[in-house]
């Protein structure tokens, strides 16, 4: 699976009319299941499990995919026959990619970890993971096919929603729903005159209402105030 050979054709262990040194439409992606009934069942257990997994080609082109693997590109299974795993999954560090190849190129099979960032193809979010990529099939056969398995990570927690209203606009306005001047809340808060009309114009425009009387409408609305404290105070 080679960045430079994304499109499916070898540089390395290739004779010499380029071509790689096993037939690879010769392997199956059923491996030591290809024969007689296994291979519907090893088929019908990959449909069912819950991990997203493919089998691939050396190069990451993709033989099968089950139903959790084809999810991650938005896809059903049998559209992503033929697609390179790089189309979809993003290498964070170019180096674990290289490591693999060049494992691959001397014929060592061991489990690989790549770490991956991608689009979910149903939402768009990004998503990130680890690709688990495993050498598989008959040893004899070079370059072997590789299973690859997605751990996805958890994603990221949405951000706490803006409360609509700071501390200090909250106290502002409990004074002013009393029934305080602007210069008495100022007086209270420690503000000028200046700092009490800023902080209310900016509420003004962030909920979109005019005046006062309004504003604190509109902070019994949303919760900024306490609907049975009196004398008013911030919920």
């Amino acid at each position: 699976m080679d960045n430079g050979t994304a499109g499916g054709a070898p540089d390395t262990d290739a004779d010499g009319a380029g071509n790689p040194s096993c037939d690879s439409a010769e392997i199956d992606p059923a491996g030591p299941y290809a024969d007689g009934p296994w291979r519907n069942y090893f088929l019908i257990l990959l449909d069912r499990i819950p991990t997203p997994i493919a089998v691939c080609r050396a190069y990451g082109e993709v033989m099968i995919a089950n139903p959790a693997m084809a999810a991650q590109w938005g896809a059903a299974p049998g559209q992503l026959r033929g697609r390179n795993l790089l189309d979809l999954f993003e290498p964070r560090a170019k180096a674990q990619l290289d490591r693999l190849t060049e494992a691959l190129r001397r014929g060592r099979r061991s489990r690989y970890p790549v770490e991956v960032r991608w689009r979910d193809g149903s939402d768009g979010s990004e998503r990130e993971g680890e690709l688990t990529i495993d050498p598989v099939g008959d040893p004899s056969v070079h370059p072997p096919a590789l299973l690859a398995l997605l751990r996805v990570g958890d994603p990221a927690p949405a951000p706490a929603p803006r409360a609509p209203a700071s501390p200090v606009e909250a106290r502002i306005l409990a004074l002013a729903a009393g029934g305080a001047t602007t210069a008495s809340i100022g007086t209270a808060l420690g503000l000028t005159v200046d700092g009490v009309n800023y902080h209310l114009t900016r509420l003004a425009r962030r909920w979109r209402v005019q005046g006062r009387t309004a504003l604190v409408a509109r902070a019994y609305v949303l919760g900024v105030l306490a609907a049975d404290s009196w004398p008013p105070a911030p919920a």
